[in-house]
């Protein structure tokens, strides 16, 4: 269930992953720290990590060809095709707490973590 965007051949689906408000919310507050109104977060995964593959989060102003594009209140995150089926129905959060903090991902697609939550099978 994809439909074109209207940025290019960038994609829009919905089962790709899920940015819960608070994490939104942290999102925007850095987008807008930056100064910049062009920056989306870019979620990817790559080879490497104890487990295999790693999740790499960060801001980008890029395009590309087959990308996947989810708006969260203004947040748009986007995700590549070859990232795609590794990240289908994940969710961003982010956590404030004395036992955790920064953003995390919950992937139901994972089989297996490495204790520091960096990087899955």
């Amino acid at each position: 269930m994809t439909t074109s965007a209207q940025t290019g051949s960038a994609e829009t689906a919905a089962t790709t992953v899920v940015l819960t408000d608070v994490a939104a919310v942290k999102v925007k507050a850095l987008i807008e720290q930056e100064g910049r109104d062009d920056l989306r977060l870019r979620v990817a995964v790559q080879p490497g990590g104890c487990s295999g593959l790693r999740y790499q989060l960060f801001f980008d102003e890029r395009s590309l060809d087959g990308d996947i594009v989810n708006d969260f209140g203004g947040v748009e995150v986007v995700v590549d095709r070859m990232s795609a089926p590794y990240l289908s129905g994940a969710t961003i959060d982010f956590a404030d707490r004395i036992d955790a903090q920064g953003f995390t991902i919950d992937n139901p697609n994972a089989q297996n973590s490495c204790a520091c939550g960096d990087s899955f099978h």
